[in-house]
C-alpha cells in the first residue's frame, strides 16, 4: 500500500488531526516541517513520471513514515527505559507496517484473525505468521496490498466500536 494511504488510515483509526501526526512524528525523533504533514492529506500532490511514462502521485518519504509508525507506539504504549527504540526501516512494507500496528495496539494472533474474518478474509496462524517473519526467512510471505487494506478497515471499525 502506499505511505500516504498507511497513514491516513491510522488518522482515521485514532481520529487525529495534522498538529497530532506532528506529535507522533516528534515522539519518535523526527521533527517534520508543516509542508510534509499537511503535504500527506493533500488533494493536489505533485506528480513523477515512472520509466514507462506513466505518471503517479508522489507517495509520502519511507523516512517519515517509519518514524510515524513508531511515533504510533510510542503514543499508544509509551517509551520503554528497559528496551531502547529500534532503528527505523525503510523501505517501509506492508508487513512493517501490520507489524507496528500489532504492537501499537497490543493484538494477538488470534485478534488480526478475527479483525480480518470480520471483513471477510479468512487467514490461519500459519499464513499470519508468515507476514512477522524475517523476510530472510524460507517461510517469509509478502503481505500484500488486499490483506492490509482489509486489515486496516477492520481495525477502524473495531476501534470505533462497530
Amino acid at each position: 500500500m502506499r505511505n500516504d494511504e498507511v497513514i491516513k488510515s491510522i488518522r482515521y483509526i485514532l481520529d487525529l488531526d495534522d498538529a497530532q501526526i506532528a506529535e507522533f512524528l516528534k515522539l519518535a525523533d523526527y521533527q517534520p516541517s508543516r509542508e510534509e504533514v499537511s503535504e500527506i492529506f493533500s488533494d493536489n500532490k505533485e506528480t513523477i513520471t515512472k520509466i514507462d511514462g506513466t505518471e503517479v502521485e508522489k507517495d509520502t518519504d519511507d523516512k517519515l513514515t517509519a518514524h510515524f509508525l513508531d511515533g504510533v507506539i510510542f503514543h499508544l504504549r509509551g517509551k520503554s527505559d528497559k528496551h531502547p527504540p529500534q532503528p527505523i526501516q525503510t523501505p517501509v512494507t506492508n508487513n512493517i507496517v501490520l507489524k507496528k500496528l500489532r504492537v501499537a495496539f497490543k493484538l494477538k494472533d488470534t485478534d488480526i484473525i478475527d479483525i480480518l474474518e470480520s471483513e471477510g478474509l479468512s487467514l490461519s496462524k500459519t499464513e499470519l505468521s508468515a507476514f512477522f517473519r524475517d523476510d530472510t526467512h524460507r517461510n517469509y510471505k509478502n503481505c500484500g496490498d488486499q490483506v492490509l487494506r482489509n486489515f486496516l478497515r477492520g481495525l477502524a471499525k473495531r476501534q470505533r466500536g462497530e
